[in-house]
């Protein structure tokens, strides 16, 4: 079992790790019911749900409503909507700006909408600020169904547009190790929904089993080392893929229950309730504090290296087989503190000779200064080098 020691600095590794770093990137540029309605709209079983939720009603034929979106105007619920800054308003029907009406004639003509009563809903796997998410059936296969609570769009100005987005960011989305959108349903308030493969395991879930949060005792085997960089590398390849569309893609949510893992054990990243298009630069703190880079946390502007950031924290976990900080007795919220006062780190493992270039890397990833953080093709370069060394060894 690899030690550990506390890293309280995120010093950088030095400059012949940067310069390794952009010869890595020029390298790669030339290479997740009690049914609402058990499967029914008009079903009056009920399950213990917020106060603010409502159970659907029967299907209303008519178009959604279109809501324009104000620049830099926060919705009142500011959990939901957090600066919204100017997207999807009817007025511009781009790519990038349109509205529910658009996205479901778009969705009609590729084939991905689907009609509320095709689904069957079955029992309620999870429950976020926003919205349900149920194991559902669909033309036969088991999917999951994200159900945005009706009260989401009646209560807030800016919900359509928040949804939208939602669906225009994982209707964009072709990539192995990406969550696969298979359809959406878009008549909001009442049906509001968007269908996925059905994911039942996490990387939290592989890595440390079902026990609570911070636990010291494993509840599984701690995987190899190898097949652990292996799912590094593959959250880095989903990551490289998103942060090189145009515009880049900012997750700004990634953490190990995010991260599901299919039957063949290979990781779909997922939940991008959080995502955004990336412009010159944003603020706002939508994240979870364990794996929220400091400049989040402090609400400065940031850009898509506060994901290098949260990736930094998930490849120490898979390193050390531990959840981070779990040597401190601190809080989220002090956690939270100590992060954005540049003085915390997870604890680094002892480097057994098989790992330097992993420590040169989180440390590198989790750095500071947001600028110094490699890209994730310089990630995935570095972690294939150390793949190639694992191979060699054996």
């Amino acid at each position: 079992m690899l030690s550990r020691k506390s890293s309280s600095s995120s010093s950088s590794p030095g400059k012949q790790q940067k310069k390794k770093g952009k010869e890595c990137a020029s390298s790669s540029r030339s290479n997740k019911c009690c049914c609402l309605g058990m499967g029914s709209s008009h079903s009056s079983k009920k399950t213990p749900t917020p106060s603010y939720y409502h159970p659907p009603l029967p299907i209303n034929p008519k178009q959604a409503p279109t809501t324009e979106v104000v620049p830099n105007k926060v919705s009142p619920d500011k959990r939901f909507i957090d600066r919204v800054q100017g997207y999807l308003s009817p007025r511009t029907l781009s790519p990038r700006n349109q509205n529910l009406a658009t996205l479901a004639a778009q969705a009609k003509l590729q084939g991905w909408y689907i009609e509320p009563h095709e689904i069957e809903l079955h029992e309620q796997i999870g429950r976020g600020s926003t919205a349900f998410i149920y194991k559902a059936t669909w033309r036969g296969i088991e999917v999951a169904v994200k159900c945005m609570y009706p009260n989401f769009f009646i209560s807030n100005e800016n919900g359509n547009a928040f949804f939208a987005q939602e669906i225009e960011t994982l209707s964009r989305q072709s990539h192995p190790f990406v969550l696969h959108l298979l359809g959406v349903c878009l008549d909001p308030p009442e049906h509001g929904w968007v269908v996925t493969e059905f994911l039942s395991m996490t990387l939290r879930d592989w890595l440390h089993g079902n026990g609570a949060k911070r636990e010291v005792e494993r509840s599984v085997p701690l995987p190899p080392l190898a097949d652990r960089v292996e799912k590094a590398m593959e959250i880095a390849q989903a990551m490289q893929y998103l942060h090189e569309q145009k515009p880049k893609l900012i997750h700004r949510d990634l953490k190990p229950s995010n991260i599901f893992m299919d039957d063949a054990m290979h990781v779909r990243v997922a939940d991008f309730g959080a995502a955004r298009f990336l412009r010159d630069g944003e603020a706002a703190t939508t994240g979870t504090y364990v794996y929220m880079a400091p400049e989040v946390i402090r609400c400065e502007l940031y850009d898509e290296k506060c994901d290098v950031y949260s990736y930094a924290i998930i490849l120490n976990e898979l390193v050390t087989g531990q959840h981070p900080y779990i040597e401190t007795d601190y809080g989220p919220t002090q956690i939270a503190l100590e992060v954005a006062g540049g003085k915390l780190r997870p604890g680094l493992p002892e480097d057994d000779g098989q790992i330097e270039e992993l420590l040169d890397l989180i440390r590198l990833s989790w750095d500071d200064d947001a600028s110094v953080r490699p890209s994730f093709a310089t990630i995935t370069c570095t972690l294939r080098r150390v793949q190639e060394r694992f191979i060699s060894v054996d």
